[in-house]
């Protein structure tokens, strides 16, 4: 038998065989096997998250993301509820589903206003998904979120690694709350959405794989990886960046140790390669997440260099999105795009 066939069968994998997998093996054999799985539960369907980048503010200090509290250099901006409900109904009229608001550690946005955005948002389009990805909070707050109408939340972890995780991050900061953020988030009844980046600063073989099992543990709906990419701003700004590569093999274990988990191809994966997004999907991947942000504000939600679509509007993104996924092989269908709780048989 192969790894592959291993890790698809067991559901688990090895340190030995993650880095047997990260050295190049068994590449094309893994990206088959991850399509396969995925298409056996999602099919060619492709699902699209409008993302709406409502505040680059942030109390928190990440020694890898460009809005970091300490980054006198940044250009702060909030979006007004009413500017917020205006990209929904944009994105609405162009086929969204699911709407994504996701921001900095902001504390002007309190749990009052934030439920009062949340609870418009799902007045005016009851069909719709709202997900947050709004950081730590306690858990009377993501409770209330839950009753306004969210129903999703994504949370990167970054790292399972308590001493990788200090490297990131400033001591004021707490892997072990972060984790308890996720448990609580699923015990509420949120979709919940875990992940963490590619190639980040001090990140080896053995944090890798303590990442994997952590989500085997968490059992997420969905998984956001993407690569690190240096913001020139932050302490990591000289850093080397993560790879494609790395990316794309990550995806596909993910995909066979999760079979039904909802996997996005990143923007930052297409930040650094042209085709990335593409190749993401082609690796095991079923969602894609463009702007719906204001045109204005798109270049000042600079959490690493370089992002790409920060010049289109959102009626531009999608189209341009459409024709990527139909050239990668697959669809995108107008849909909330629920995770799907179904076993599979061997495919």
């Amino acid at each position: 038998m192969s790894v592959v066939d291993d890790i698809e069968a067991k559901k688990d994998i090895t340190r030995d065989e993650l880095q047997y997998l990260l050295e190049g093996n068994e590449g094309e054999y893994l990206r088959q096997r991850a399509v396969a799985v995925r298409e056996a539960v999602y099919g060619q369907e492709v699902f699209i998250r409008g993302l709406i980048e409502f505040t680059n503010f942030c109390k928190n200090n990440c020694y890898y993301c460009g809005i970091r509290r300490d980054n006198r250099q940044a250009s702060r901006y909030r979006l007004t509820a009413e500017e917020i409900l205006d990209c929904c109904q944009n994105g609405y009229e162009l086929g969204f589903r699911t709407f994504v608001l996701q921001g900095g550690e902001d504390e002007y946005f309190t749990d009052d206003r934030l439920c009062r955005i949340i609870s418009s948002i799902k007045s005016n389009h009851p069909d719709c998904a709202i997900t947050l990805s709004i950081g730590e909070k306690d858990r009377a707050s993501y409770q209330r979120y839950f009753e306004a109408g969210a129903e999703r939340y994504l949370l990167r972890h970054e790292t399972a690694d308590e001493a990788h995780y200090r490297k990131l991050h400033p001591r004021e900061m707490s892997l072990q709350h972060r984790k308890e953020c996720l448990y609580a988030l699923k015990e509420i009844g949120y979709q919940v959405g875990a992940g963490f980046m590619t190639g980040s600063p001090g990140q080896t073989v053995d944090t890798l794989h303590e990442d994997l099992q952590f989500l085997r543990e968490l059992k997420p709906h969905m998984v956001g990886i993407g690569p690190f990419i240096p913001q020139h701003d932050t302490p990591f700004g000289n850093e080397p960046g993560g790879t494609a590569a790395m990316t794309l093999t990550l995806l596909s274990i993910i995909r066979l140790l999760l079979p039904n988990v909802l996997l996005p191809a990143t923007t930052a994966l297409g930040t650094i390669d042209p085709v990335g997004r593409e190749k993401g999907l082609r690796a095991g991947a079923n969602v894609v997440m463009p702007n719906l942000s204001p045109k204005a504000v798109r270049k000042k939600y600079a959490l690493y260099d370089a992002k790409i679509c920060t010049g289109e509007e959102a009626a531009e993104c999608i189209v341009c999105l459409k024709n990527r996924v139909k050239n990668a092989g697959y669809n995108i269908v107008c849909d909330r795009g629920d995770y799907r709780n179904r076993g599979i048989e061997n495919v």
